[in-house]
């Protein structure tokens, strides 16, 4: 299954994506975001505004939230369904040469991840965990974030998503944790997609105008907590016996 997630008052970005998905040749639906900004009352309620903000050092933003749910709704979607593996795509993606490939490749190594990026805004600290074909399969020990583009197995997203709510972060953040939800969160790298909204994103707003972080005396906590959760993530990636790079190919089917 591949779901296209879009705002229904973008018509610009879908009407881009509508094109670049008829390139590609790929089958999709498209989802509906879930506006943050319109229902911002509704959904407040859904956030632990104390964890957010100590864990992120802002405000949340409205898009956030629509953000947030907008996967959660793909997922719900995808499990009312028969398929087995789902591709979510925001908006703003913009694909390379090699992208059916990939995702071809991935697939055929599905035995070996439980979800996958296939594009990232961070990428840190990378741990080649074995060969896809021409790729590598990555873990991470610093920041993974980016949510514009990745596969989720059914089972993965069975067991996650009833503990999803309430919003602590944002989504990518919140599924970059790896110690705490127990998946094999992997990226391919070279990523095969990468997101272009021209400095125009319905969530952080023009050139990230929405962003106004706190002062360094109530950040802190922002920093304790990346402090943790990097402790963390490396105790959890040692015990996996992820932490020791392997560059062997892997079995695909």
């Amino acid at each position: 299954m591949v779901l296209l997630i879009n705002l229904p008052r973008s018509t610009d970005r879908r009407a881009r994506m509508e094109r670049r998905m008829a390139a590609l040749g790929l089958d999709y639906e498209l989802m509906p975001a879930v506006d943050g900004r319109n229902r911002l009352e509704e959904l407040l309620p859904s956030v632990d505004v104390a964890a957010f903000e100590r864990h992120v050092g802002r405000d949340v933003l409205p898009g956030e939230i629509g953000c947030y749910h907008s996967h959660l709704r793909a997922w719900r979607h995808f499990l009312a369904s028969d398929a087995q593996v789902l591709l979510v795509l925001e908006d703003d993606m913009v694909f390379h040469g090699d992208f059916a490939d990939a995702l071809r490749t991935a697939l055929r190594g599905r035995a070996h991840w439980d979800m996958l990026k296939l594009s990232k805004i961070r990428a840190k600290q990378p741990v080649c965990q074995g060969l896809l074909g021409p790729y590598r399969l990555n873990a991470y020990i610093g920041a993974a974030t980016g949510f514009g583009a990745y596969l989720v197995q059914r089972e993965t997203a069975q067991r996650l998503l009833p503990r999803l709510l309430p919003i602590r972060a944002p989504i990518d953040r919140e599924l970059e944790q790896v110690q705490r939800h127990d998946i094999r969160h992997f990226g391919l790298e070279p990523f095969p997609c990468h997101p272009q909204d021209e400095g125009q994103s319905t969530i952080t707003g023009s050139n990230f105008g929405a962003v106004k972080r706190y002062s360094l005396s109530r950040r802190w906590t922002k920093y304790a907590e990346q402090t943790t959760h990097l402790m963390a993530r490396v105790a959890y990636l040692a015990r996996k016996g992820r932490l020791q790079p392997r560059h062997a190919a892997l079995p695909l089917e």
